[in-house]
């Protein structure tokens, strides 16, 4: 893939990471479905409504890329990953643990081999190519490395890691290329698993578990590079590196320098969505192991998780410190992540989701003109 190409196109300059607020007819005819009072069908038009709503919001605000807004999902990824040949989505006694908050108790749990035979979001990604106009469809998956990391495992399913590993990397290939078949050009992966690797609080809990950090960070890499590794050539794929979203607050800290080998050199990904908005992310020093041109480094240094617009000046200064390490032609500016990865979503009105990425589009003007 070309620098032009990825200068010139997707990651734009002005860009943003996918999820908005559900706005609040959507919830109330949510919570309809579940008490009996509509049908799937009718939820499913209202959905519909909504997501038109917003690509056109996103288009009017200046944005060149639009998304669903991930609309139709209660959580980022693990609606997604239960959409696999032998995954399930399950409640479960505990939720995740965020800074002051726990998220609903739910997983994703493997009862058979997984594999991609059909996926119900394809026909999610079919609607939003169809009202996109002319901008660019972004779709947002969870990363292959998600499910390795959360989901419980079905005794006797797997007599061993790597037979689980290169089933998933190929039900991976295998939606991809069922997406790509679909019109997809862009395609972002979240990714939370890596925050394990950037504080030590974060390793400790891996070698709790048994996995050696080391060892694994080359196992996420390389399921990711697998992951990708036949996708089309005009298939563009970032990727979007989180430490926990959810009503504002985060379960992990820390700088990318532990693994900035990894992330920034070692990756095959055309992109790089990430967490620059505030002191738990650490500084740009690590951006010095980016070692190809055509690598688009996306900065989120606007915070998607309150309301209050950073001073145009500070990030401005923020990005020219970043350029000091990465050229920049390959940077970009976006929130530091989307605004509901969850159904609940962040703790700021609609009114203040679009200032700022009005206040993203307008500082990025100003840095590329």
């Amino acid at each position: 893939m070309t620098t032009e190409k990825i200068l010139t196109k997707a990651p734009f300059k002005a860009d943003h990471v996918g999820s908005f607020l559900r706005p609040e007819r959507l919830k109330k005819a949510r919570l309809q479905k579940e008490n009996g009072e509509i049908t799937a069908e009718e939820l499913r038009k209202i959905e519909d409504e909504e997501i038109i709503r917003l690509v056109e919001s996103q288009k009017e605000v200046g944005l060149k890329v639009v998304t669903d807004g991930e609309l139709r999902r209660k959580l980022w990824h693990f609606d997604f990953l239960s959409g696999f040949d032998g995954v399930e989505y399950i409640e479960t006694e505990v939720g995740v643990e965020f800074k002051g908050v726990k998220r609903k108790a739910s997983g994703i749990h493997v009862n058979d081999k997984i594999k991609f035979s059909t996926h119900y979001m394809i026909e999610d990604f079919k609607f939003l190519h169809s009202i996109a106009g002319d901008a660019v469809a972004k779709f947002a998956i969870p990363s292959p490395n998600m499910l390795l990391h959360r989901a419980t495992f079905e005794d006797g399913v797997y007599s061993n890691n790597e037979e689980l590993v290169n089933d998933l990397i190929t039900a991976y290939q295998d939606v991809i290329q069922a997406l790509y078949d679909e019109g997809c050009r862009y395609l972002q992966l979240d990714d939370t698993s890596w925050a394990a690797f950037l504080s030590e609080e974060g390793r400790e809990s891996l070698k709790e578990r048994g996995l050696d950090p080391a060892t694994t960070v080359q196992l996420n890499a390389r399921i990711i590079n697998e992951s990708i590794s036949k996708r089309p050539d005009d298939l563009l794929v970032t990727m979007h590196i989180c430490r926990g979203n959810f009503r504002s607050t985060y379960f992990s800290s820390g700088g990318y320098e532990e693994v900035s080998e990894t992330i920034f050199g070692g990756l095959d990904v055309d992109g790089l969505f990430l967490e620059f908005d505030d002191e738990r992310s650490g500084g740009f020093e690590p951006l010095r192991h980016v070692n190809r041109p055509d690598l688009s480094i996306v900065l989120g240094l606007i915070t998607s998780k309150y309301g209050e617009l950073e001073s145009p000046e500070s990030i401005k200064e923020r990005i020219a410190e970043a350029a000091k390490y990465v050229p920049l032609e390959q940077l970009c500016l976006s929130p530091q992540c989307g605004f509901a990865s969850t159904e609940e979503g962040n703790l700021l009105t609609e009114e203040q989701q679009w200032e700022k990425v009005r206040h993203v589009i307008s500082i990025a003007n100003d840095v590329w003109k």
